[in-house]
């Protein structure tokens, strides 16, 4: 009870700046009349055009694409207000900043996760209030034209995904106004907050039309995890001092080259010397996202076999025996892969493994190594799928598996998993208190580790696995298949 009291208690001043923030946005017409005009005009405009549609796909018996048209409106619907209403969150600090009454703010006996906490919460009510009653507008609308509503699980789900989306692209407005020294460079920033998002709705709406409402509920499930991993980085690199000492943004190419550049050399003025003092330091410090690593391979790996045998039993079920037939004959007569691997190059295999590396590292770069480590698992799972093809089709699984896939796997996994371990070590520290640094300081540290690993080691192991699966895989495989 005490604690609860306790917690009670550290929470008010959280909900006075928060009340004191709306009460802000409230009086100022700028915020107010967008969100008014948009929350009642853009309804009607979505509903006008889901009633044109309707009439002209009812024309070519469409219902399928005609029940999916109104909870795509309702997405829509819910997304603009957000982003009209990001301009609050945006200028929270930054705006304060510039107006002059930041410092009373900042030397208020409040900590930093209550102030954060309460700007966070006050540019989320906002943007939330607006996209629930533009949506309920239109479903009210939507209702009195008797166009079908969609059933509440659906409705659920899209209240559910336009929540993330909000506090998604919220959270990600309050660290753009931590870093920022002007509103006029938050709101250029914004873009970079939008556009994402946006091309997210695209993935969503086609699962939508799809009826694919599991995925909708992993999809929503997996924005709320990224926004609860940028609130994180929000809290951990919030410096009160960083807000008032910053007066320009500058980006200085050659300092951040210099940088980069020290953090990769080291003290090392030889190969060898840079391989004992530098590389292998950096590798320790992978050593806890590693077995992380492998414990994800060890689960896609298995979750890939799983799908590809209950697709495939599926699917064997219902084929013609000639046609199964006809498969497991053209398995078998893979002595035509001489000629196939005419084609093959090492080149072309270590390029293709090289971007595979770099893709994870863009991927968890965007989403603090979530996305990258997703590829990854991907990847990994592709192993385990491919076994449950070749044991379902009725072939020796072991010795093929062995053949053709352990001789360059054996370095071609440890590579990725040394790749991926070091994006996954990326999202872990930048969501992690680093006392004195700033997140560009933090990050450029970071990507020298990365660097250094994929140099040291990545690189050369997938240049010989890349040879070993060009030049001798091949020959392997069609002995094994052969017997």
């Amino acid at each position: 009870m005490l604690e609860k009291e306790i917690l009670f208690t550290r929470l008010v001043p959280v909900w006075l700046v928060t009340r004191r923030e709306l009460q802000d946005q409230i009086r100022d017409w700028r915020v107010i009349m967008p969100l008014i005009i948009l929350t009642a005009l853009f309804p009607v405009l979505m509903n006008a055009f889901a009633r044109e549609a309707v009439g002209f796909l009812n024309r070519f018996s469409a219902n399928l694409i005609v029940d999916r048209l109104v909870p795509f409106s309702v997405l829509i619907i819910g997304f603009f207000p957000i982003t009209v209403s990001l301009v609050v969150a945006l200028e929270s600090f930054v705006g304060e900043k510039e107006r002059g009454t930041i410092e009373p703010l900042l030397s208020s006996p409040l900590e930093n996760w209550q102030l954060y906490m309460a700007k966070l919460l006050a540019g989320i009510v906002t943007p939330l209030a607006a996209s629930f009653l533009a949506i309920l507008f239109y479903l009210t609308m939507v209702s009195r034209q008797g166009l079908k509503i969609p059933p509440a699980h659906i409705l659920l789900v899209l209240v559910v995904v336009t929540a993330a989306h909000a506090i998604l692209m919220v959270s990600a407005a309050i660290v753009i106004s931590v870093q920022s020294t002007s509103v006029k460079a938050a709101n250029l920033l914004a873009s970079f907050i939008v556009i994402p998002v946006a091309i997210l709705m695209q993935g969503e709406t086609v699962l939508m039309f799809w009826g694919n409402e599991e995925m909708l509920w992993l999809a929503a499930a997996a924005v709320l995890i990224l926004a609860a991993l940028l609130i994180r980085e929000g809290l951990a690199h919030f410096q009160r001092e960083y807000l008032i000492g910053r007066e320009v943004d500058s980006i200085n190419i050659r300092s951040i080259g210099r940088d980069f550049w020290r953090d990769f050399r080291g003290n090392a003025r030889s190969v060898a010397g840079w391989y004992r003092g530098v590389m292998l330091p950096a590798l320790r410090r992978v050593g806890s996202p590693l077995a992380m690593t492998v414990a994800i391979a060890a689960v896609g790996a298995w979750m890939g076999y799983l799908w590809s045998v209950r697709n495939l039993r599926e699917a064997i079920a219902s084929a013609n025996p000639e046609a199964l037939a006809d498969i497991s004959d053209r398995a078998l007569r893979i002595p035509e892969l001489v000629n196939f691997t005419e084609g093959i190059s090492a080149p072309a295999l270590f390029l293709h493994n090289s971007e595979v590396v770099l893709g994870i590292l863009v991927a968890g770069l965007l989403s603090f190594s979530v996305l990258g480590v997703l590829v990854y698992f991907l990847n990994v799972g592709l192993l385990g799928g491919v076994f449950g093809v070749i044991e379902m089709l009725g072939l020796p699984a072991w010795p093929i598996f062995a053949a053709g896939v352990v001789p360059h796997g054996i370095l071609e996994v440890p590579a990725l998993m040394l790749a991926s371990a070091a994006v996954l070590r990326i999202g872990v520290v930048l969501v992690t208190p680093q006392s004195g640094q700033s997140i560009g300081g933090v990050l450029i540290a970071l990507l020298a580790d990365w660097t250094k690993i994929v140099v040291g080691l990545v690189l050369p192991l997938l240049a010989v696995s890349a040879a070993i699966e060009a030049y001798i895989t091949p020959g392997l495989l069609l002995a094994a298949l052969q017997r």
